[in-house]
């Protein structure tokens, strides 16, 4: 089985998201989602320094996305970076970061299904765990493309 480009995988997971209102959707919710997840492995107790879990992980997500594209990992990580400074201001404010994290999670997923309730297809998930990890790449991918950089 031939490995998929990133191309593929994004214009595989382009063809449930053709509605401009889940477009919309996934523009404000996929970024929140990742932004969350990253917030709930901020959360766990960690054995070296606050986040551990999170920068761990957030090392294996670039990796993958570096196997596809290297520019869209550079994005990504970019915008991983971002995730980690917005999650250290949340946690220096005093706000619980896995709370913060559950509540914005919910209502980020009850959005992507709303979405595709609009759109009328069921999630891209549904079909391969791995658009899980295609959306936030699918929006970077729209970012390039709106600012000219090739991926």
């Amino acid at each position: 089985m031939a490995t998929r480009s990133m191309n593929d995988w994004l214009n595989a997971y382009g063809e449930s998201h053709q509605n401009p209102t889940n477009k919309k959707v996934h523009f404000l919710c996929v970024p929140v989602i990742f932004f969350t997840i990253v917030g709930f492995l901020w959360a766990l107790p960690a054995p070296l320094f606050t986040g551990f879990w999170a920068c761990l992980a957030l090392v294996f997500v670039t990796l993958y996305y570096a196997r596809l594209s290297i520019p869209i990992a550079v994005g990504m990580l970019a915008f991983s970076l971002l995730c980690l400074a917005g999650l250290s201001l949340i946690a220096a404010a005093g706000i619980s970061v896995w709370l913060f994290s559950l509540v914005v999670f919910i209502l980020a997923w009850i959005g992507q299904f709303w979405g595709h309730k609009v759109e009328g297809q069921k999630p891209s998930f549904f079909e391969d765990i791995q658009y899980l990890m295609i959306g936030p790449a699918w929006i970077m991918g729209f970012l390039y493309r709106k600012w000219g950089i090739k991926y």
